[in-house]
């Protein structure tokens, strides 16, 4: 597994692992993510203003950013989670979703 990503509620955010300290805590770090606008989402009428209807057929560029600052993640009980409680999951790829619906 090289990459870690954060479960925000529905929105799915890409981190890489940048070192493995040990079995139960990793350094991580925030990918950049471009939506692909070739893909055109579809909005019809509903919800606060707008419900969107294909919104699972968006793609997205992940790119690693250097810039970004490092965060450790520990295994716990309850999973991957950082020191705030913020939940990970380990994957072979990097992966990016946004809830346009929540």
């Amino acid at each position: 597994m090289n990459y870690a990503n954060h479960i925000g509620y529905s929105d799915v955010t890409p981190y890489e692992i940048v070192r493995r300290i040990s079995d139960k805590t990793l350094e991580v770090r925030q990918m950049n993510a471009v939506r692909d606008e070739s893909i055109k989402l579809e909005w019809v009428a509903g919800g606060f203003a707008g419900h969107c209807i294909n919104q699972r057929d968006q793609e997205w560029t992940i790119t690693p950013d250097a810039s970004r600052p490092t965060i450790r993640i520990r295994l716990g009980k309850r999973g991957w989670q950082n020191a705030h409680g913020a939940r990970f999951t380990l994957n072979d790829k990097p992966l990016k979703f946004y809830d346009y619906n929540f």
